[in-house]
């Protein structure tokens, strides 16, 4: 019997802000244990939350991208949760009202395109970091209160790879909106899976597992599918699927038992007390939509439709600082080329050195202003990487790299040009038969010939254009 996985996902995402969600605190990662904190997230009597106005924003921005309907009044409800990670034993968050319902995203598998709907986005504060030892546990409350937005999906994914990319995709819609730095590895975004199996045209769902805290993209991917193996041998072994929350073993290679489930667990929710509904203005949602950034969708179609190939437009893309480095450096440049430079002697450059693109020695325009050489002087592909890993690693100007390493603009040796198209055309007269016989390939021997001689100190481009005008 063949099953259909049903997967759903719940992603967290911790926002950026300059304070937390509900308190004053600073909203940092980095400093001392216990030292982000206020009496608020201690979870103190007597003190009030008062709402984040950017983290509210944040939200917006997000949902707006995921083409969701934004209620325009704000809703807060207490999750009850006695648990040592939040101090007052609840959870501010919206149960009840999403500031996000009803959207979706659309992603690109090897089947085809995809549309996933997604329910909802709601706000609510993250709880503090735990660190279990073997005879105590140490608690760190800097994390408290740090504003999240939580985005479920549909049950409407139905295989590892769609999970990944729906994931990934996510990601990519709150880094480059700026509202998080998305980093699964330090755990500001998260993923929970939920998975169940069912025969083919089956209608009702099938009994679902949980797997918490997933911390990549390859994980994702890797879980739901030892998963779905896992619940088929049950299934056709004649033994029930029991509703677990489970964890994925990254060194085994499957999922492992956390704990059973009997019941849904009753969190008993109700209305928030001390932050009354609040009345989002139209132009307060529309401030919110119009401050996003150009998105990473927008983007790549903006570089494929400036001749990048799709698959530098993903390199290009996989880091915010290397696509901002990327737009500043093709300001006077070739689009194509100085992504293919930025890719790979960039890119060889950062990898050798240790370096983000951050670091990067060579400003962007000065990046762009080598790789126009072609154009503008005649250069060759070898002659302006040479310029560049001078530039790089001397820490030497452009002028200064062509003048160290001899290399003169094309202007300065057009003579000698000529005089090698005509050497090779006099000592290659089948080819030039071919040639004027209408055989195109025999142009591209010809201009070989012509590169091997001047062993590529000439734009191959020039002897091509030389050879036609001599040919012709």
């Amino acid at each position: 019997m063949n099953f259909e996985a049903v997967i759903g996902l719940e992603i967290h995402v911790e926002t950026k802000s300059r304070t937390k969600m509900f308190s004053s605190a600073p909203n940092v990662s980095l400093k001392e244990p216990n030292t982000a904190v206020t009496l608020l997230d201690m979870g103190y009597p007597g003190t009030l939350p008062l709402v984040n106005s950017e983290a509210v924003k944040n939200a917006i921005k997000v949902s707006s991208a995921l083409h969701m309907a934004i209620d325009r009044e704000l809703h807060f409800d207490r999750k009850n949760y006695f648990y040592s990670d939040l101090p007052k034993g609840y959870q501010i968050t919206q149960q009840r009202r999403p500031i996000g319902s009803r959207g979706y995203l659309d992603i690109k598998t090897s089947k085809g395109t995809r549309r996933i709907g997604i329910e909802r986005l709601h706000m609510e504060e993250d709880t503090c970091k735990q660190l279990h030892l073997s005879d105590c546990s140490l608690l760190d409350y800097n994390r408290a209160g740090v504003p999240l937005v939580e985005i479920v999906s549909y049950p409407e994914l139905r295989s590892g790879e769609e999970a990944r990319l729906y994931v990934e995709a996510i990601r990519n819609i709150v880094v480059y909106s700026g509202v998080s730095d998305g980093k699964m590895e330090e755990g500001s975004l998260r993923c929970d899976v939920n998975i169940s199996l069912r025969p083919y045209g089956q209608e009702e769902f099938g009994t679902k597992v949980e797997i918490k805290n997933l911390n990549s993209l390859k994980n994702i991917e890797e879980a739901i599918e030892f998963e779905k193996r896992r619940q088929s041998r049950l299934l056709l072994s004649g033994t029930p699927i029991r509703q677990e929350t489970r964890r994925y073993d990254e060194s085994k290679g499957e999922t492992v038992l956390m704990r059973v489930k009997t019941d849904a667990v009753d969190y008993k929710y109700f209305p928030e007390p001390n932050i009354p509904p609040i009345r989002l203005s139209e132009e307060f949602v529309a401030e919110a939509i119009g401050e996003t950034p150009e998105l990473y969708d927008a983007k790549f179609d903006r570089y494929v439709g400036l001749g990048l190939s799709e698959k530098d437009a993903a390199v290009i893309l996989s880091d915010p600082a290397f696509a901002s480095y990327f737009e500043k450096a093709i300001a006077d440049s070739n689009p194509k080329e100085t992504a293919n430079f930025l890719i790979v002697e960039g890119n060889a450059y950062l990898n050798k050195k240790g370096l983000s693109i951050l670091e990067m020695p060579l400003a962007p325009s000065a990046f762009g202003h080598v790789v126009s050489y072609g154009l503008k002087e005649g250069l060759t592909h070898q002659q302006i990487a040479k310029i560049l890993n001078a530039c790089l690693e001397q820490g030497i100007s452009p002028e200064e790299a062509k003048e160290k390493l001899g290399i003169a603009a094309l202007s300065s040796n057009e003579d000698e040009a000529l005089s090698l198209v005509r050497e090779v055309v006099a000592a290659n007269p089948q080819s030039v038969a071919d040639y004027r016989a209408g055989k195109d390939r025999a142009l591209g021997y010809l201009v070989g010939q012509c590169m091997k001689k001047c062993r590529g100190k000439i734009n191959p481009s020039v002897i091509s254009s030389l050879l036609k005008k001599e040919l012709c």
